[in-house]
Formats: structure tokens, C-alpha cells, sequence
């Protein structure tokens, strides 16, 4: 059994046990749905290592009294993310207008009760799991410093959480402006990151190179 098999058969069982709610309890003694699972295990766990703070099945109320299931809900210190997995079929091809329009009504409603929303397409979780998972690195970012290694400097600590907070390869010059040093020491920062294998050179030469957090 691989330790994502096992983690995350401990984590379902606990959750399971733990849900007084008769509704919840009920869609988790069914199982994950394949998107979900396929999401957990080739996303998430190897970006972030764990399973804490996630909640599958995660039941919301509606404006109209009406109950709703997040696929997962990530909720550290009872900030609200909620991630959602698009299945192509019935999100996309086959959408009529009525289904369309509460969609976007599902995710407004949402955001109106305080939740940050990601959605991910299950074929991106097939086709570009590493590009997912720097998402979900920046998602995580919003809510939680996310633990560094002890050994590193307050500046090369400071530098990998700016990386998970952006979506995109990033300058020397923007991290310069965001730790406020010049633009000749966060370029040693940086080099000094891709030599530990934590950064990798996202293009560019020389002086115009970008950088990006390794995944």
C-alpha cells in the first residue's frame, strides 16, 4: 500500500466517523468520486504532503435553504476554500442553460458567504498535474505561511512562500520590491534556492531570466 493509499483511506475513515450529520455521512459511506480521488492523489498530496485541513463532501447552505456538497473543503484555522473538480461532461459538453446558470449562481452564492473558490478541470488533473499543482500551491498560499525547512534564511524562507503566493514565474526585480532588497541580492537568493533544487529557472537568459517554485 503506497502512503497516499494509506493516508488517505485514514483520513475518509476519520471523517466518516467523526460526521454526526446524517447527510454527509451518508455521500462519504458511498466513496470520493473518481475525479476527487484521482485529484487527491496526483495534485494535492504530492504538492502538499497531507491530507490536514481538507474536508470532502463539505455540506453548504443555499439562499434558499437548500443544502449543497463542495467536492473538498480546505478550511486551516476556519479560513473557507473550496475546490471543485470539473468533470468535462456533464460541467462543459453536455451543460444546458438552466444547469449553467446555477453554476454560476452556485459559485456567487459562495463567494457572497466568504468562500475562495478553485476549480479544477479533471482534464487538467490528467493532462497538466504539475501546472495543478503549482495552483494549489498558490491556493494554500492565501490562507497559511506554509512550513519552510528551519535551515533556510528569513529571506530564502520569505522568497518560496512569495513563490506559492503567485501563479506565474516571477522576476528577480518583483522579489526584490516584495523583500525589499536590491535586485543584486535577490538574485543570489534565488540562485541559492535553485542550487538546493526548491526554485527552477523558468526561462529567460541571464539578467532576464524568470523563476518559479519547483513541483
Amino acid at each position: 500500500m503506497s502512503r497516499f493509499e494509506q493516508q488517505y483511506g485514514e483520513w475518509l475513515k476519520s471523517n466518516l466517523e467523526k460526521e454526526s450529520n446524517h447527510r454527509r455521512k451518508e455521500l462519504l459511506g458511498k466513496g470520493l468520486g473518481h475525479g476527487t480521488v484521482e485529484f487527491l492523489r496526483t495534485v494535492w498530496f504530492p504538492a502538499i504532503g497531507n491530507l490536514d485541513h481538507l474536508f470532502p463532501e463539505w455540506e453548504v447552505r443555499d439562499f434558499n435553504n437548500g443544502y449543497r456538497y463542495l467536492d473538498l473543503a480546505y478550511m486551516p484555522g476556519g479560513v473557507k476554500g473550496g475546490i471543485e473538480i470539473q468533470g468535462y461532461g456533464p460541467h462543459a459538453r453536455d451543460l444546458d442553460v438552466r444547469r449553467f446558470k446555477d453554476l454560476c449562481r452556485r459559485h456567487c452564492l459562495l463567494a457572497l458567504d466568504g468562500w475562495t473558490f478553485l476549480p479544477i478541470a479533471y482534464p487538467s488533473i490528467v493532462e497538466e498535474p504539475k501546472q495543478c499543482q503549482q495552483l494549489v500551491l498558490s491556493f494554500i498560499g492565501k490562507f497559511i505561511a506554509t512550513d519552510v525547512s528551519s535551515t533556510l534564511t528569513w529571506l530564502e524562507a520569505e522568497t518560496l512562500r512569495f513563490a506559492r503566493r503567485v501563479l506565474r514565474a516571477f522576476t528577480p526585480l518583483e522579489l526584490a520590491h516584495h523583500l525589499k532588497v536590491t535586485d543584486r541580492h535577490a538574485r543570489r537568493i534565488l540562485h541559492q534556492l535553485v542550487e538546493q533544487q526548491l526554485m527552477d529557472i523558468a526561462g529567460g537568459q541571464q539578467r532576464k531570466r524568470t523563476y518559479q517554485l519547483r513541483v
